[in-house]
């Protein structure tokens, strides 16, 4: 490819439930995440990302579609849904003469399906749904059938720690680190970088399955963080609820102080070990002699709450759970040094990066997304991408939907018709609920979700005002295929 004509590679790396706050260079106490801060200090940290359906399928259809939960359909969590997006993300980029590689997670539906990826190289991490019906696991995961045949176990398994999928019980990994699924996309990755075709760009989705429980940080990462002494966890004034435990049998939610205390230490144990992971694909790209010439992002697909608030998971409105941490760095061979250590506060959500990407790339932009580009924003602009967020999340009582313009956030639970109001930028572990001392404020936010709501066909507004206690399924009839396909 001619140096005049010669598109830059793109490499998106995504991680698990990874909170937004638990970078170095977001200021946070205790992590650890030395080449993450390099990324941001050469590129634009966004501190006000989210994603608008904060649980796993949802988040990664709004990216690889760039549409809304209402456009594609997940509004919630639901698995066994099949993928037939005419317009996804990789397929763009594969029809704009990119080769498109996906290593790790993708959780869609056939498990095999590539949503226009030219290859992937799959592990989702320990999926119930999968696994049940006493079906070779390996059929549906490349990981272990890498780990036995490295270990000679037939029946060796990532969960042979005896740790949940979804639970905060913690257990170091009882393995070499270099076979645990963290170092194993990144190896896959640069073995792509090995097989890739020289006379394309690329596209490379490097997708880790942590720190998504289980917590089982390699022990001489979970070392480094056991005499550390941590920030206290925020607890709301509105608050009302306990600690909820049952998770299943397999992934437990210990509320004992000291089991707290570790899963909070195994977490963050399980970030710096990403970030040491993520470094050797750096060191690849650059020994590759592509380093200069790639675009990359690193972004979550959602938060863990991690006790925040007596709660844990995903699913929910707060920071440590619909926020995400986004860090770009354009090309270093084509862009002015000056765009580098930028932070923006621009609102900015997961669907934005397809329509970025496309424009990294040339290529064009689909009418099917939503997304906007944050081009402008990366190479030195400052132009707000939207006036506000919306986003949702079904979950029997704790159903909810929320607004965000960055300094304040509204939350409605639909089941319930409780309010909160919280204003970020001086409370930005949303502690202090002002839904009471600020009605103003309050309906004027309120007015704004029945503008997002009223055409909903769940019926969520009735007579211009919200309408408490409407049922909605965690995925609209359309999931899968996107809201045209209704049409």
């Amino acid at each position: 490819m001619s140096e005049p004509t010669r598109r830059p590679n793109l490499v998106l790396i995504m991680v698990d439930q990874w909170r937004a706050d638990a970078l170095g260079c977001a200021g946070h106490s205790v992590v650890e995440t030395p080449h993450l801060d390099t990324l941001a200090a050469g590129g634009t940290r966004f501190r006000q990302a989210y994603t608008a359906c904060p649980s796993c399928i949802a988040a990664r259809a709004g990216l690889l579609t760039g549409m809304t939960p209402a456009h594609h359909g997940y509004v919630g969590y639901q698995d066994a849904i099949v993928w037939e997006y005419e317009q996804t993300l990789p397929r763009t980029l594969g029809q704009a003469g990119y080769q498109t590689q996906c290593v790790g997670k993708m959780h869609t539906h056939p498990q095999r399906n590539r949503v226009g990826f030219d290859e992937v190289q799959l592990h989702d991490g320990y999926l119930h749904y999968g696994r049940r019906g006493g079906l070779d696991y390996g059929r549906f995961d490349d990981y272990l059938p890498w780990l036995r045949e490295r270990t000679q176990m037939a029946y060796a398994d990532y969960v042979d720690t005896g740790m949940g999928c979804n639970g905060y019980a913690v257990q170091p990994w009882t393995r070499d680190p270099m076979l645990h699924p963290t170092a194993w996309v990144t190896t896959q990755s640069i073995d792509f970088l090995r097989r890739r075709d020289p006379t394309q760009p690329f596209f490379l989705m490097a997708s880790y399955h942590r720190p998504h429980p289980p917590l089982d940080p390699p022990q001489s990462y979970l070392d480094r963080y056991l005499s550390k002494p941590l920030p206290p966890l925020p607890v709301g004034d509105w608050v009302e609820h306990e600690l909820d435990l049952c998770r299943g049998l397999d992934s437990p939610v210990p509320s004992d102080p000291a089991q707290v205390d570790l899963a909070r230490r195994a977490y963050y144990a399980q970030c710096t070990f990403i970030d040491h992971q993520i470094n050797r694909l750096f060191m690849a790209l650059s020994e590759d002699d592509v380093l200069a010439d790639t675009a990359i992002a690193f972004v979550s697909d959602h938060g863990d709450l991690l006790y925040d608030h007596r709660l844990i998971a995903k699913a929910q409105p707060f920071a440590g759970s619909a926020g995400v941490p986004l860090i770009m760095q354009l090309p270093r061979d084509r862009w002015s040094a000056r765009t580098g250590g930028q932070v923006s506060d621009a609102v900015v959500e997961l669907r934005d990066l397809y329509p970025t990407f496309c424009d990294l790339a040339g290529a064009p932009i689909p009418d099917t997304v939503d997304g906007h580009s944050l081009l402008p924003i990366l190479a030195g602009g400052d132009a707000p991408v939207r006036e506000w967020l919306h986003g949702e999340h079904t979950g029997g009582r704790w159903s909810n939907h929320w607004l965000t313009d960055g300094r304040e956030k509204y939350v409605w639970y639909s089941q319930t018709g409780r309010e909160l109001l919280f204003e970020l930028d001086s409370d930005p572990t949303e502690c202090h609920n002002l839904s009471e001392r600020q009605p103003l404020r309050l309906a004027r936010w309120r007015e704004r979700l029945i503008a997002e709501l009223a055409d909903r066909s769940e019926g969520f507004v009735a007579d211009g005002a919200l309408r408490v206690g409407q049922r909605q399924p965690a995925a609209l009839p359309y999931a899968g295929r996107g809201w045209r396909a209704q049409m």
